[in-house]
């Protein structure tokens, strides 16, 4: 798409329901990889899922900013793009985090296409902020220095809840970092490009007149997204179910999938009235 080569993990199920392809987008600096525990479990329950690595993430391409902006318009098209490739009419999109944020904002523009929406401790009311961790990312020097780190991933991952990621799974995220300077590159470039105060208050200004489903589960042990301001926010959108996870960080997929798996999987099957 545009001349930009996706990475996607797809998990297929052995006997497929009617539901909508279910789009599953990461956070930062995280990976489609963080999906695979819930990837499979909606499969078992008959729904296809798609996993893609955002531009600049994980296995995707990771261009230089005068390819592709990083901000973002340019992610929002993207996954335009994407869907459009793959010849997805109508999908269901699950997002975490900060940029899948990116997700939202599809939803939000083009909701003939969205048949419904699931939020996972994600910046989603006016007010939410990039926590200084991540900010730092994008200082000058300092940022470019940072995030040639391999190690900022784990760092980042396990500072989001205080949950210990398994090295071979570490080793996945870690990855793209050792691979290339490209990885550190792009995510320094996405951290000053990502606009969140902007696109938090546009995506609370958005969902309460969202009309369809809408899920929100959240990590009570977020340092950056607190439970408390999500689940008051959630209250404001009209279509809004609210779910706390006990002893669960940032990346809820990551941290304890089982908790996700059993609020999405009813959630994705409800039959719409």
């Amino acid at each position: 798409m545009n001349g930009l080569t996706w990475f996607y993990r797809e998990a297929e199920p052995m006997n497929p329901s009617d539901k909508p392809v279910v789009i599953l987008l990461h956070g930062l600096p995280s990976q489609s990889y963080s999906w695979r525990n819930v990837m499979l479990a909606l499969a078992e329950q008959g729904l296809r899922a798609i996993a893609p690595d955002w531009i600049g993430f994980g296995y995707s391409v990771k261009p230089d900013r005068r390819m592709f902006a990083y901000t973002p318009e340019a992610y929002i098209t993207g996954l335009g793009q994407l869907l459009d490739a793959l010849q997805l009419e109508q999908v269901s999109i699950v997002a975490q985090g900060f940029v899948g944020s990116a997700g939202v904002q599809y939803a939000l523009l083009n909701r003939d296409r969205v048949e419904r929406l699931a939020l996972f401790n994600t910046p989603a009311w006016a007010g939410a902020k990039l926590p200084w961790k991540m900010q730092q990312f994008g200082i000058p020097l300092v940022g470019e220095m940072l995030t040639q780190d391999p190690l900022l991933v784990d760092r980042t991952l396990e500072g989001g809840g205080g949950y210990v990621v398994e090295d071979a799974d570490l080793d996945v995220y870690r990855r793209p970092f050792l691979k290339s300077s490209d990885a550190g590159r792009a995510l320094f470039t996405l951290v000053r490009q990502l606009q969140v105060p902007k696109v938090a208050a546009e995506i609370e200004a958005g969902l309460t007149n969202w009309e369809k489903p809408l899920l929100m589960g959240w990590g009570d042990r977020d340092p950056w997204l607190p439970s408390d301001q999500a689940e008051a926010a959630a209250k404001a959108y009209p279509q809004a179910e609210f779910t706390k996870f006990e002893e669960v960080g940032h990346y809820p997929q990551e941290d304890w999938h089982e908790k996700v798996n059993e609020v999405l999987i009813p959630f994705l099957r409800r039959q719409l009235t």
